[in-house]
């Protein structure tokens, strides 16, 4: 493994891969076609990994027409990386290929766009890598966040390698697919609306996210974060629609087998839901929250057994977090275990004390000691 030892980027060759990689650029006529095409009307269409004139001087300032591709890869990640540019990583905000450049600020998805636009101006063969072996995990305010991980690859497909904007110190690359020019728009497209979704902002949301599934209807996640954007806005019938089609693409999705799971728990449906998380379960499921899930549909059904099994897991997924601490407490304080309830609560109050689930269990055990 070659590695380029700038802000936690890695360069690797992988072998082996079956597919030949398209570079077919989608250019912004072609898209609005595209949409038209498919019954909506473009309103704000963007190309994220178009170049500006002046950035297109740039890269091939810094990269000469006599560099091959190894050595033009090199150019253009030490100047990218330069005191000239300085890309740092930021979460929270997914630019366009212009707006990284003039910030110098970018997430995995941001950055991908910059380098491939960047690359492939110079000749170089570069393309989208959507990588599975890299999920995160998190909690923001009351959305559940998976956050898939994306690179960018080079060269032919018996000599691929990697270029990774991301903290994957000794990862293994086994969940590895090409994506073609509409799904990685797509990914831009279905990210804006994610980031519109956690301001609460659900109108510009479903704006991105219809444009999204346009795009590409085959990307799972356009359609997941498309149901979430929904239920928020009181569709529920819409919602499960989504989560529907979701699966449709991806069976093993955890995001819409959990986001289906949740609208049939409000419907009362709480046996179809189970079975659902049970599904992701069985699925090399990483996601701790499923298992949450699964635990609190167990303590509903007065199968404790179960719902210990299944926070636990969660526990060993997530590693110390509040959550799984106060699932775990609560489960005690249900069993009369009030001791451990405590126990349990101390611990997940040390990391969170906001936490909605340690507000609920430090409510009960308050409840429980006043009463006379």
């Amino acid at each position: 493994m070659k590695r380029i030892a700038l802000v936690a980027l890695s360069v690797l060759a992988l072998a082996g891969c079956s597919a030949n990689p398209g570079t077919h650029k989608v250019g912004r006529g072609e898209l609005e076609s595209l949409i038209r095409a498919r019954g909506l009307e473009p309103t704000h269409l963007v190309v994220p990994y178009r170049l500006t004139p002046e950035m297109k001087r740039w890269v091939h300032e810094v990269v000469p027409k006599s560099a091959d591709a190894e050595d033009g890869i090199g150019r253009l990640t030490r100047a990218l990386f330069s005191d000239d540019v300085g890309i740092e990583y930021a979460r929270g905000y997914t630019g366009t290929a212009t707006e990284v450049f003039e910030s110098g600020e970018a997430n995995c998805l941001a950055f991908t766009h910059l380098f491939v636009g960047m690359a492939r101006e110079v000749g170089i063969h570069a393309y989208f890598l959507e990588v599975r072996d890299i999920e995160k995990y998190r909690k923001d305010g009351d959305l559940i966040v998976v956050s898939d991980h994306v690179a960018v690859g080079y060269g032919p497909s018996h000599d691929m390698h990697i270029i990774d904007f991301a903290d994957a110190s000794g990862a293994e690359y086994r969940r590895l697919s090409i994506a073609d020019d509409y799904r990685a728009i797509a990914m831009f497209y279905s990210n804006r609306g994610a980031e519109e979704l956690r301001l609460a902002r659900y109108d510009e949301a479903l704006n991105w996210l219809r444009s999204a599934v346009a795009i590409d209807p085959g990307y799972s996640a356009s359609w997941v974060n498309m149901g979430v954007a929904l239920r928020r806005s009181g569709n529920l019938d819409g919602a499960e629609a989504a989560y529907r089609v979701a699966l449709e693409m991806d069976l093993h999705s955890s995001s819409a087998l959990q986001n289906l799971a949740a609208v049939l728990t409000l419907r009362g449906q709480d046996e179809e839901a189970f079975e659902l998380l049970e599904m992701a379960d069985k699925s090399s499921n990483r996601n701790p929250f499923t298992y949450l899930s699964l635990g609190d549909l167990s303590m509903r059904r007065g199968r404790y057994e179960d719902a210990s099994r299944f926070y636990r897991k969660a526990l060993r997924r997530q590693g110390k977090n509040a959550e799984s601490l106060a699932a775990m407490g609560l489960l005690s304080f249900r069993q009369g275990e009030l001791k451990k309830a405590h126990s349990w609560l101390r611990r997940a109050e040390s990391l969170d004390p906001e936490s909605s689930r340690v507000a609920l269990l430090k409510g009960r055990l308050d409840a429980d000691a006043g009463e006379v």
